[in-house]
């Protein structure tokens, strides 16, 4: 089937076939979260990031093959209420940004700077610290080698815009400034974009209206 990235609370996963990488998107929860679950073909290591809210449903995406790393995007309860129980379940390490990790009651084994690398399996994902939406949200991005990357980008970028500062016109700087740079100034406009909440993207498909989000202020 043709991946859309299209998935509804209490539906089934979308996945997404690479090469060398399988990404299961599910939503979770009342605020509609997006939660991801990455898979080595060649280990069947899993990674997932952020369990944001019904363990059950997350431990069964898990399945018996068990979970090494959970990576929680930024510290907003709504991203974290199923880390708890899925890091009981599963022995699974934390990761989270350094600037973050204090806001997240579950404790941080691994805290992620700007250019981290995270390994699932053989596959390897890079670190984006993005300061705005919060002090120390992160993306996730993974350079398919036989394709084009993959952005994991939390609350800091959606189809239609940056994520919310809150009126904060100096956060909303921050973080304009940082997804210009770190990501639409880095990556190819091919770059499959999956958000912390609703449809997914293209940076191509964004890219236009820059101009348009910095004007508005948000």
């Amino acid at each position: 089937m043709t991946y859309t990235g299209k998935v509804a609370v209490g539906g089934p996963p979308a996945v997404h076939e690479l090469a060398e990488l399988i990404i299961s998107k599910v939503a979770v929860g009342s605020l509609e979260n997006n939660a991801y679950l990455l898979r080595c073909r060649r280990t069947d290591e899993q990674l997932l990031i952020d369990a944001a809210a019904e363990p059950a449903v997350l431990l069964r995406l898990i399945g018996a093959d068990g979970l090494r790393t959970v990576v929680t995007t930024h510290r907003h309860a709504d991203h974290w209420q199923a880390l708890a129980e899925v890091v009981r379940a599963t022995g699974a390490r934390t990761c989270a940004g350094r600037y973050d990790a204090e806001g997240i009651p579950v404790p941080t084994d691994v805290p992620l700077d700007d250019g981290d690398e995270l390994r699932v399996g053989a596959c390897v994902l890079t670190v984006r610290h993005l300061t705005g939406h919060t002090k120390g949200s992160v993306a996730l991005c993974y350079d398919d080698p036989h394709g084009h990357p993959h952005l994991f980008t939390g609350d800091s970028l959606f189809p239609g815009g940056v994520g919310n500062t809150f009126g904060n016109r100096a956060a909303f700087e921050r973080l304009i400034h940082d997804v210009e740079t770190k990501l639409f100034g880095e990556l190819p406009d091919e770059t499959w974009v999956y958000p912390g909440h609703g449809a997914d993207t293209t940076l191509g498909a964004e890219r236009p209206q820059l101009p348009a989000w910095r004007e508005r202020g948000w």
